[in-house]
C-alpha cells in the first residue's frame, strides 16, 4: 500500500502534464492575457480541489499568467494538502528564478509577476457561495468527477462578470490496464460502478459537465479536448516518480473493487498481484480517458 498521498500528488504533477491538451492551455494563456488588459487591480484566481498547488506552479512555470500582481485562493477540503503547500512551492522553487517568502500567504516573486497565494482549507460549494462574483478565474482540475455537479452553478457564480473557468482532466468513463488480463472488463466495471455510487460522483463526468455546460444560460463553452492520461514505461522505466503513481492507483482499484464485489469476488487478488508486479517490472501501462473544459461566464447588463 501506498503511504502518502501528498506524494501521489506530486508524482502526478508529470501524468498531468503531459495529458492536459496545449490547445486549451494556450486559449487560456490567451483569455487570461486579455482580461487582465480590462481589469484595474490584481488578476484574482480560485483554485477549488488544490492539491498541494502542483496546478499554482505550473501556472507559473508555463506562463499561464499574465505579468503584474496575482492573487491566488488555493483551496482544497483536505487540510495535510493544503498543509504541504509551502513545503511544495520551496522545493518547485528551489531551482527555478522564483523567490518564496510570506508568512500567512505564499509569495511567489518571479521577474514579471509576483503569484500571492492564499492557502484555504474548505468546501468548495460553501467557499464559493459566501464568495460571489469576485474571480477572475476558477480552476478545478480532476475534480468534477467526484463533486456533486448541482453545484456547478454555484461555483460558477463566484466569477466576476466575463470571469473564465478552467476544469481540465474531468474523468470521462474509460480506465484501462495493459498488458490485458481476463479480470479487466469486470473490475473496471465495478471500479465506474464505485464511482457512480459516491454522492455526486460520476464515471462520465466529462459527458456530463459538457452537457451542463452547454445548457447552463449565460455560461459560454470556448474549448473542449481530450486531456488523457497514459503512464508508461520507456527503457529507463517509469518518468519521475510515477511508479508511486501507478501503486497509488492500483490500490484506489484495490479499495473501490473490493467494496463493490463484495469476499465473494476472488479474482480480484490475483488481478492485484499481477499489475503490482508489472509496476515492479516496469511493464505496466495505465490509460484514462478525461476532457478539459475552457469558457466564460457573460457580462452582467
Amino acid at each position: 500500500m501506498t503511504d502518502s498521498f501528498q506524494r501521489y500528488l506530486r508524482a502526478k504533477r508529470t501524468v498531468d502534464d503531459r495529458a492536459l491538451d496545449r490547445r486549451v492551455v494556450e486559449t487560456l494563456r490567451t483569455e487570461l492575457a486579455a482580461r487582465a488588459d480590462t481589469t484595474d487591480g490584481p488578476l484574482r484566481v480560485l483554485e477549488i480541489g488544490a492539491g498541494i498547488g502542483t496546478m499554482v506552479a505550473r501556472a507559473v512555470e508555463w506562463d499561464l499568467l499574465p505579468p503584474g500582481r496575482i492573487e491566488y485562493t488555493a483551496l482544497d477540503l483536505n487540510g495535510d494538502n493544503v498543509a504541504a503547500m509551502r513545503e511544495y512551492f520551496a522545493d518547485w522553487a528551489s531551482d527555478r528564478p522564483v523567490t518564496v517568502s510570506g508568512t500567512d500567504t505564499v509569495e511567489l516573486d518571479c521577474s514579471d509577476r509576483q503569484v500571492v497565494v492564499e492557502p484555504v482549507t474548505s468546501e468548495a460549494v460553501t467557499y464559493a457561495a459566501d464568495t460571489p462574483q469576485e474571480f477572475d478565474l476558477l480552476v478545478g482540475a480532476a475534480l468534477l468527477d467526484i463533486l456533486d455537479l448541482n453545484g456547478l452553478d454555484t461555483l460558477l457564480e463566484s466569477l466576476a462578470p466575463g470571469g473564465l473557468y478552467y476544469f481540465p482532466i474531468t474523468f470521462d468513463g474509460a480506465t484501462r490496464f495493459r498488458p490485458s488480463h481476463p479480470a479487466d472488463e469486470t473490475i473496471e466495471g465495478y471500479y465506474h460502478d464505485h464511482m457512480d455510487q459516491k454522492p455526486g460522483g460520476s464515471s462520465r463526468a466529462g459527458s456530463d459537465v459538457l452537457e451542463r455546460l452547454r445548457a447552463m444560460p449565460g455560461v459560454e463553452l470556448l474549448a473542449v479536448a481530450g486531456s488523457d492520461w497514459i503512464v508508461r514505461p520507456d527503457d529507463s522505466g517509469y518518468p519521475g516518480d510515477e511508479a508511486y503513481f501507478l501503486r497509488h492507483i492500483l490500490d484506489t482499484v484495490e479499495s473501490a473493487v473490493g467494496e463493490m464485489g463484495g469476499k465473494a469476488f476472488d479474482e480480484l487478488g490475483p488481478w492485484l498481484a499481477q499489475r503490482r508486479a508489472q509496476v515492479d517490472a516496469g511493464e505496466l501501462v495505465y490509460l484514462t480517458h478525461q476532457l478539459d473544459f475552457l469558457g466564460r461566464i457573460e457580462n452582467s447588463e
